[in-house]
């Protein structure tokens, strides 16, 4: 388990295990990540990562374990009150047919309406906001099914943003981006995470992941492996222990990131 002295804890995860029928998919994980952290979670396809991050946001059912966000036991919490701790921006989401952009990033908001507390300023500018933040405010008025990939994935980010939780879970937050849009995305989820906020992040590209997280996430077979600082967990045998592969291990020039270049089989 990770902690990291001075800070409390974002997201705390005891014990953890959930299934498919027949199959079991995280196997007893544990974990912490503190307040103001991103982690990345890597690992090769069908490992558990995304089952990892849908049970935490409470799309798949936990067999066993304890999962507190902000202090808080989200078993114990109705949906509505745990969509204001955790977002998750899921793998491959569908919006509504013909929902603009400024409409899709307003779902974001629903968790914080309620009988007593309709459409406010508050909710307008949050959405103003993550619009901005995520480069999408000339697209407001556009429908999502008429962008590129790239920009609905951008719009997908925006809303989640808007639900405005302390904790915030990205499948695959890159995918569909050209590479100038990744290195967008991936400084504006440190700038989410300065903010105060906890950032889970699931990636497959390890170099990417090493280079942006604070604590890096190995699975395989629904268990993690290895965890810890970046610099300290990637080398050649933590890759091919996870993917099977030989690989050497660079540094980045500046930050001294490891830059993972796999070697022909």
């Amino acid at each position: 388990m990770t902690t990291t002295t001075g800070s409390p804890a974002g997201l705390v995860i005891s014990g953890l295990r959930a299934s498919y029928p027949g199959r079991p998919v995280v196997r007893d994980v544990d974990l912490t990540v503190p307040c103001g952290k991103v982690a990345a979670i890597v690992g090769p396809n069908g490992c558990g990562k995304s089952t990892l991050l849908r049970t935490l946001a409470r799309l798949h059912p936990a067999e066993a374990g304890t999962v507190r966000a902000a202090g808080a036991d989200l078993w114990a919490l109705d949906r509505r009150r745990a969509a204001r701790l955790v977002a998750l921006l899921p793998q491959s989401p569908r919006a509504p047919e013909a929902v603009t952009v400024a409409g899709l990033v307003r779902y974001g908001r629903h968790p914080h309406q309620g009988l007593l507390r309709q459409w406010s300023r508050a909710d307008e500018e949050a959405v103003r906001a993550a619009l901005a933040a995520t480069g999408t405010l000339d697209l407001a008025g556009e429908r999502v099914d008429r962008l590129s990939g790239g920009q609905r994935q951008r719009c997908w980010l925006a809303m989640v943003l808007a639900q405005d939780t302390p904790l915030v879970l990205l499948d695959e937050p890159t995918s569909a981006l050209d590479p100038g849009h990744v290195v967008d995305v991936l400084r504006l989820v440190r700038e989410v995470a300065a903010a105060g906020r906890t950032v889970v992040m699931v990636l497959h590209d390890l170099s990417a992941a090493a280079r942006s997280a604070d604590l890096l996430i190995a699975m395989k077979d629904g268990r993690i492996v290895a965890e810890g600082a970046p610099s300290a967990v990637v080398d050649e045998a933590l890759v091919k222990e996870v993917y099977g592969l030989d690989a050497d291990i660079l540094r980045a020039p500046g930050d001294g990131a490891p830059v993972v270049v796999p070697r022909a089989r």
